[in-house]
């Protein structure tokens, strides 16, 4: 019954370009609409055309953000990975150790030296985000939570997720793992181009386990026609977020919304978001030349949007306030250390010097710069002997470093960031 409404607000706004398109080239012509989530500080989204990857509209795509539970997108990445491989099979079991037993909710609950398949697992990430299963599966697949969290980093670079990093599985709050808008609309694309046998796994609406049947937190497949996954995501932190695809006449189109004020607030948005993309490639489908308005960089927010909150749950209202969410030290961003081989005192010696601090990436090298700057003025005890730099990255961003650094003094730079709500990301040699 509401989708007519979404439709409606689709032609509206494709109306009012009609009405003033004598007064801009065909290629030109924007639709525009800014609903009124978007002036939330947390705010951020990215529509995308899946088949080609364009990006049909955009804002604040490429600010920080908390992943919460959309983590679980590339955990079961590495899952399907595994499976494709051989490496895995769905029947084979996990055992749950008693770190994945002792999760915070969401979970499925089982007890350490418990045993489930594969399969099941699965289920349990893609429909209930199971935290104790994301833990379970890393566990498996890379020996340990924090060895799995160096993969999920190295596969987020070789996907092009440039400003993607993790330090667990589930998306439990910690402040070092962090993403944008458009690495998740990256993954969620690569998801499908991929593992296309896998992706239904994300349309599941129901998932049974010992009796108990948990629906699926993406509340859109049971809303909207046409939505075919992918994930939910909340904590405090992070606000609610949702990536979600839905086909229509053919045509996929992938919405990624992150720091909604609510479940029902953040929904709304994606629907708009994704009728009017339709709207939009049905019009392109008959002759017309018109693009979704685009705002591919906008100043960051004044008020805080990076805070260390550690609240979590996800959409069946489970909140849980954590007395501790510190990931293993011994994660990293390039490299997969095993800390029970390597002697890290000699690895911190032979790469000291050679580390990085990423304090921003702008569409705009004048903010870049402004931002290199600003950190400087402010940090300068802790960022003493470093360089301020400005390099360009893919899809033409500009990215404010500090180099020359020891490891100890990069990680002690972006604490003391952290600390003040600035966005900072640690970068090894390699």
């Amino acid at each position: 019954m509401i989708e007519p409404a979404r439709r409606l607000f689709g032609l509206v706004a494709l109306a009012l370009i009609t009405a003033i398109a004598p007064m801009a080239t065909p290629a030109q012509a924007k639709i525009s609409f800014l609903p009124a989530a978007t002036a939330q500080p947390k705010y951020a989204a990215i529509v995308v055309d899946a088949a080609s990857g364009e990006v049909l509209y955009a804002k604040r795509a490429d600010s920080p953000r908390y992943p919460a539970s959309i983590t679980k997108v590339m955990t079961l990445y590495l899952t399907f990975e595994a499976l494709s491989t051989g490496r895995l099979k769905p029947d084979d079991l996990l055992t749950v150790s008693p770190r994945a037993a002792a999760q915070a909710p969401t979970k499925l609950g089982l007890s350490a030296g418990e045993q489930i398949t594969v399969s099941d697992a699965m289920q349990a990430m893609a429909i209930k985000s199971a935290n104790d299963m994301a833990v379970a599966m890393a566990e498996k697949l890379g020996g340990s939570e924090s060895r799995f969290a160096a993969m999920m980093t190295l596969k987020a670079q070789e996907l092009g997720m440039v400003n993607t990093h993790f330090v667990n599985a589930s998306g439990l709050p910690d402040s070092r793992q962090i993403t944008t808008a458009r690495d998740i609309a990256i993954l969620s694309r690569a998801v499908m181009r991929d593992y296309p046998q896998y992706y239904r796994l994300f349309s599941q609406e129901h998932f049974t386990y010992r009796g108990v049947t948990m629906n699926n937190h993406n509340g859109l497949l049971f809303r909207m026609p046409g939505v075919d996954g992918l994930k939910t995501g909340f904590t405090n932190a992070s606000g609610y977020n949702l990536a979600v695809s839905a086909v229509r006449d053919n045509r996929r189109v992938i919405t990624v919304v992150m720091g909604g004020t609510s479940n029902a607030a953040r929904d709304r948005n994606a629907q708009d978001l994704l009728l009017t993309a339709f709207d939009v490639m049905d019009r392109r489908a008959r002759g017309e030349k018109i693009v979704v308005a685009q705002n591919m960089f906008e100043p960051e927010p004044q008020e805080p949007v990076m805070t260390a909150s550690l609240e979590q749950g996800d959409e069946d209202g489970s909140r849980i306030q954590l007395t501790s969410a510190k990931a293993p030290a011994n994660s990293s961003n390039f490299k997969i250390v095993d800390p029970d081989s390597t002697p890290l005192h000699t690895a911190k010696k032979a790469e000291k010097g050679r580390w990085v601090v990423q304090v921003g990436a702008f569409k705009s090298k004048k903010l870049a710069h402004n931002q290199v700057a600003m950190v400087e003025k402010k940090f300068s005890r802790h960022l003493s002997g470093a360089k301020g730099r400005v390099d360009d990255g893919p899809r033409g961003q500009w990215k404010a470093q500090f180099s020359g650094l020891s490891e100890d003094d990069a990680r002690d730079a972006c604490k003391a960031l952290k600390a003040k709500k600035m966005p900072c990301m640690v970068m090894g040699p390699g």
